[in-house]
């Protein structure tokens, strides 16, 4: 396999707002895979550009040839997604040229919340009670019949995006008009589908795994200390090693593993979100793909490997050396954005960077452009990675670094038509 001739060939299927691709890419040259990428792009904005196929994902039979095309005259080893907009139609192109992956099914289940949702019950995996409505229900009655708290979810949106707590009937009818002109902005003026799901109650956590014929070998379980109870979901720090009890680590593996298997998906990262209180874990949601943002550099595994590595390794069918996670415990915090507007500043990167245990701070948001917060923004300020001895210490040195963050926002000023009087 050390051979250029011999190298495996992977596609990798991506966004051009992908923070995980550069991970990716990184770990494609340290173990000597060549890679290909497909970027999603509109038909308008494709030209021809060296190594990358740039394509319509949501034009199914033209991306289908183009990979096609691509597989006859450099065969591919393996189709990766590395978001979740490219996790349908790797399962479709590997079932057309023959590579082993997730049934198309499978795969549909992994991005539809209500598809989801529907195998869950019918495993008997613990998940929120549910309804699929519509936007153009008789939306005043319908939220006179719902159980509260509730929660109100697209169908396909990931991140958070679009997902908000309502305790009485007024705030649910408010959610799912915001809801709404959320969807008409990305998806058209239409009529949308969402689920309404109970609330559940407890601490969140969030699980990293690979399968592997269909068997979930954990490779790392989070915990996120913040409460997470909305209006909107947010997520902030992530520590790893859980300070859960075993017994309760175990009893999250075990549901992760049913969730898995009742989603039929067999193989390729996944990245699972779970709550746990009296009765035990239940599943909120589980994606094939890993774990997002910059997040996956808090993971180290063996000698110096990252999560990346892992994956593609697996894809490419090289043997994987090890997957323990070296000592210590990491951590990262998502830096959230606090209002809207236009980013003007950020100060106190030096201090946070000099709290002891913390790696790097990263801001990713660009100075001069407009912020959107949750729950119609999908991006966050940028993230601060630390490690130590153990998980309070980390948690402790995120929260810290973050305090030193100052940010300035100003208000986004509308531009409207000017009219001319006569």
């Amino acid at each position: 396999m050390t051979e250029i001739g011999m190298r495996p060939h992977l596609l990798l299927l991506t966004t051009p707002s992908s923070y995980r691709l550069p991970a990716f890419l990184d770990a494609a040259g340290r173990i000597g895979v060549k890679i290909t990428v497909a970027e999603d792009t509109p038909p308008a904005l494709s030209r021809p550009l060296p190594g990358r196929l740039l394509i319509d994902f949501s034009d199914r039979a033209a991306a289908l040839q183009a990979i096609r095309n691509l597989h006859a005259n450099q065969p591919l080893s393996a189709i990766l997604p590395v978001d979740d907009s490219g996790v349908e139609l790797a399962a479709l192109a590997c079932a057309d040229i023959g590579l082993p992956f997730n049934r198309p099914e499978a795969a549909a289940a992994a991005r539809d919340k209500h598809l989801m949702r529907q195998l869950f019950a019918r495993a008997g995996v613990p998940s929120p009670a549910f309804r699929l409505c519509t936007t153009a229900d008789d939306l005043p009655a319908l939220v006179q019949t719902v159980t509260f708290p509730c929660v109100v979810k697209p169908l396909r949106l990931n991140g958070s995006r679009g997902v908000i707590r309502a305790d009485n009937p007024a705030q649910c009818l408010a959610a799912i008009r915001r809801l709404t002109a959320l969807l008409d902005r990305i998806e058209g003026a239409g009529v949308h589908e969402f689920l309404i799901e109970d609330f559940v109650p407890g601490f969140e956590v969030a699980l990293e795994g690979l399968i592997d014929h269909g068997q979930v070998r954990v490779l790392a379980l989070f915990d996120k200390p913040d409460p997470l109870d909305g209006p909107f979901f947010e997520e902030t720090i992530y520590v790893t090693p859980s300070r859960l009890p075993e017994a309760t680590q175990a009893a999250i593996c075990a549901v992760t593993a049913a969730a898995a298997r009742a989603v039929g998906l067999e193989r390729g990262p996944l990245h699972a979100e779970l709550r746990i209180n009296e009765r035990g874990p239940w599943m909120i949601e589980l994606a094939n793909r890993s774990i997002g943002g910059l997040c996956s550099r808090t993971l180290r595994f063996g000698t110096d490997a990252s999560l990346e590595e892992l994956i593609l390794r697996q894809a490419a069918g090289l043997p994987v050396d090890t997957l323990s996670r070296e000592g210590q415990a990491g951590g990262v915090m998502m830096i959230p954005i606090p209002q809207a507007g236009i980013l003007r500043a950020v100060d106190g990167v030096a201090e946070a960077c000099a709290i002891s245990g913390i790696e790097a701070v990263e801001i990713t948001a660009p100075l001069n452009y407009p912020l959107t917060p949750l729950p119609e923004g999908d991006s966050y300020l940028g993230f601060i990675f630390a490690r130590g001895s153990d998980p309070a210490t980390v948690e402790a040195a995120l929260r810290a670094a973050h305090a030193c963050l100052r940010f300035t926002i100003v208000p986004a000023i509308e531009l409207v038509p000017a009219t001319v009087s006569m």
